[in-house]
């Protein structure tokens, strides 16, 4: 019996998948939320304080993980990072690290400063490693998905926490190519999800990145130049008209099984809330303060319901298995 339980434990660590990152994702997007809900809807500090660290421990226990998942079964960890759909999602290592530099760049500069290079250099290498890998290998067209946006997405983030750590030539060099893939991409999976077979089960879910690259995008070109003018309004704008359009389409994500791909809710979500809030400051609108209070709550209700569920299905061993 003990033999067993060793051996089904190994057999959770080689599927642990690298989906979980998207948890320190989830987490950051939701710290970043609350950081800047006391600067600018006089929140109390202390709860984005709390989950700074929250978020630093969970990235901090996933990474142990999934190392040791490579020093005892690295050829899973090469099937992984070989797949034509996973492959997209160890760029959330990358951006856990940017979103990390994010969170610490008022607490302690020097440890904002140590994610931020090591994140932007893990990302360039990353988005060069998928896009060459999406040209050397024939992609299925039932590949694409929206979890495609997760490397794009990064390249947009980098200029979100870079000022004051590199050049405006090397964040707008990072903005380009996260705006023109962003366009190419969409276009690309919007042409699958309407004209072929529709997203498999687990990654219904993954329809809420289509939120998160227009609304990084508003918050990039907006630390970049600094001014609210229609490119930074239509950006803003499409990011809304994404999350109205997922929220219209509710029927088809409250029966759906548990995934960790429900984390794929958060950061977008997150995404947005940021928007709002920073479209709030600039324009003092009713309308946009109170729906900032909304997202916030919204944002603040699927964490906790995605974590019961996540901590659920840990304990009942549903996660790590072999698909």
């Amino acid at each position: 019996m003990k033999e067993q339980e060793i051996y089904c434990k190994q057999n959770r660590l080689e599927f642990f998948p690298i989906m979980m990152y998207a948890i320190t994702m989830g987490l950051g997007g939701l710290t970043i939320v609350y950081q800047k809900a006391h600067i600018w809807l006089t929140f109390p500090s202390i709860i984005g304080t709390i989950l700074s660290y929250v978020t630093m421990v969970t990235f901090i226990i996933i990474s142990a993980i999934y190392m040791g998942k490579y020093f005892k079964y690295k050829q899973a960890v090469i099937l992984e990072f070989n797949h034509p759909i996973r492959i997209n999602f160890f760029a959330a290592i990358s951006i856990s690290l940017l979103m990390q530099a994010i969170i610490f760049k008022e607490i302690y500069l020097p440890l904002s400063a140590f994610f931020w290079y090591v994140g932007v250099v893990l990302h360039f290498a990353l988005t060069m490693h998928t896009i060459s890998f999406w040209i050397n290998k024939n992609q299925k067209l039932d590949h694409s998905n929206p979890a495609w946006f997760i490397p794009i997405v990064g390249n947009l983030l980098i200029p979100v926490g870079g000022i004051g750590f590199a050049s405006s030539g090397i964040l707008n060099y990072f903005f380009s190519i996260g705006i023109f893939f962003w366009i190419i991409l969409f276009a690309l999976v919007l042409n699958r999800i309407i004209f072929h077979h529709q997203l498999a089960t687990k990654f219904i879910p993954t329809l809420f990145i289509f939120i998160a690259p227009p609304s990084v995008a508003f918050l990039a070109y907006m630390k970049l130049y600094e001014t609210l003018d229609i490119l930074a309004l239509m950006l803003f704008n499409l990011g809304l008209f994404f999350t109205f359009l997922v929220a219209f389409m509710y029927k088809s994500f409250i029966n759906i099984k548990f995934f960790i791909s429900w984390w794929a809710f958060v950061f977008p979500i997150a995404a947005i809330t940021i928007s709002s809030m920073l479209m709030f400051h600039h324009t003092h609108d009713f309308g946009l303060l109170a729906l900032s209070y909304v997202l916030i709550f919204i944002l603040t209700m699927i964490v906790l319901i995605v974590s019961y569920n996540t901590i659920l299905n840990i304990t009942r061993r549903d996660i790590c298995v072999e698909e």
